[in-house]
């Protein structure tokens, strides 16, 4: 019998153990370089906001760096496709919004080659959900809600508002709330939400739709105000602020934060991530800046992210299908 034969097997099991062992060592190890999180957005919207304390919160507890990486364009799907395709090594990670589930769906209904799958992604913690507000500028005629909605209707197509890009978390928001008040407004695509803001700042458009985090200190400096907000309970940053359900209107959208990696990455690592970010969101600091910035921590663990996102994917879909093609 021929004894190299029989030493082929020996010699594949031994790969494999080492190969194991490989991996094993690797994520005790971890973290042994600079960890990247990518944010898919220009600096200064929600998901900037979360990531800078949470990612500085996050380096204690890993003893490790971590850098942020902005990356905008396509509505955040460039930065997300970018570490969709990332090595799994734990090493490339995501601050993605709620928009993450949007854009695969929004990519079927306009025919256009997807960047990522939601399938390439593993979702980690989820920190922040906030309902997303409107807002106008202070020196606008509408005091409320009623006065913008009926200024709105008597002008069609004179009124604009801007957003973080086509499907993104700031554009579903407004299209599911044009079509229950039945409003034709022209929307204005950005690269994120801090550029969308400036062009609300300097009249470029007429409103948007954000999470408190990207207007608060705007609202306090007396230059936007707050009409209505997304939600289904009383907004904290904004007291006294309605709801379009209490309006008439029944919408609700969540702009949420959450962290994410390459699908394949190794559980002792997420298993590391999820540590590092639960002790994030206990961390007094971040909470600190999170209530600062009118975006409180509602963190949520990997089993209980993955349920809230496989829920809010649902309603998402659907207003997606609503709104059809956008070219």
């Amino acid at each position: 019998m021929n004894m190299q034969f029989l030493k082929l097997p020996l010699l594949a099991a031994g790969l494999i153990c080492g190969s194991v062992a490989n991996l094993v060592h690797a994520a005790d190890a971890y973290p042994s370089k600079v960890i990247t999180m990518v944010v898919p957005f220009p600096p200064g919207g929600v998901a900037d906001t979360v990531a800078r304390p949470v990612a500085a919160a996050m380096e204690k507890h890993l003893k490790g760096s971590i850098i942020i990486e902005n990356k905008g364009g396509a509505g955040g799907a460039i930065g997300m496709g970018q570490v969709a395709r990332a090595a799994p090594d734990g090493y490339t990670v995501l601050m993605a919004l709620s928009s993450i589930s949007i854009i695969p769906e929004a990519d079927k209904v306009t025919g256009r080659k997807p960047l990522y799958q939601m399938a390439q992604l593993k979702p980690v913690a989820r920190f922040t959900a906030d309902p997303t507000v409107l807002v106008v500028r202070a020196d606008s005629p509408w005091k409320t809600l009623a006065e913008f909605v009926a200024a709105v209707r008597s002008k069609p197509g004179a009124y604009s508002f801007g957003s973080s890009g086509n499907y993104g978390t700031m554009h579903v928001p407004m299209e599911m709330l044009k079509s229950e008040a039945k409003l034709h407004l022209l929307h204005v695509p950005y690269t994120g939400a801090a550029p969308a803001v400036m062009a609300l700042l300097s009249d470029q458009v007429t409103a948007l739709s954000t999470g408190p985090a990207s207007v608060a200190q705007h609202v306090k400096a007396g230059k936007l105000r707050v009409l209505a907000h997304w939600g289904s309970q009383p907004l904290a940053a904004f007291p006294g602020v309605p709801s379009l359900k209490e309006a008439g209107y029944p919408v609700e959208f969540a702009q949420w934060s959450g962290l994410f990696v390459p699908s394949e990455t190794p559980d002792a690592v997420v298993a590391k991530l999820r540590e590092a970010a639960k002790a994030a969101a206990n961390d007094p600091q971040v909470r600190q800046v999170m209530n600062g910035a009118g975006s409180p921590l509602q963190y949520l663990d990997t089993p209980e992210f993955q349920a809230y996102i496989a829920e809010d994917s649902k309603k998402l879909k659907e207003a997606v299908h609503r709104i059809g093609k956008v070219e």
